[in-house]
């Protein structure tokens, strides 16, 4: 009987038979590998993808890594937050300022 993390697995895009698209792959001078093009396809891999190279008690693991894209902000448009932070800081204030005002009118012409 299979276990549910086994069938989870036979299920994923990534999972792959691999047996049948083992390949023996070459590093080359400068470090590179290049994986052959019936893995990439079996895995799912294109042109400029990052994988995370692991080192376990089998060898070496090689698994799709997942990357988010980090903005960068000059001095300038960090500027431009702060001023939209401190308008929309006022505007937020204004409301609180103005029903306390109205109260204390109140209180005065109850009086």
């Amino acid at each position: 009987m299979q276990s549910a993390s086994i069938r989870r697995i036979a299920r994923s895009q990534y999972y792959c038979n691999t047996a049948s698209v083992r390949a023996a792959v070459t590093i080359n001078s400068r470090g590179v590998i290049t994986l052959p093009a019936r893995l990439r396809q079996a895995l799912g891999l294109k042109a400029d993808d990052q994988l995370i190279a692991e080192l376990t008690p089998d060898g070496l693991l090689l698994r799709p890594a997942v990357t988010l894209p980090v903005e960068v902000y000059t001095e300038a448009r960090e500027r431009e937050f702060d001023a939209a932070e401190a308008e929309l800081a006022a505007v937020l204030r204004a409301p609180i300022r103005r029903a306390g005002a109205a109260r204390k009118r109140a209180a005065r012409r109850s009086r």
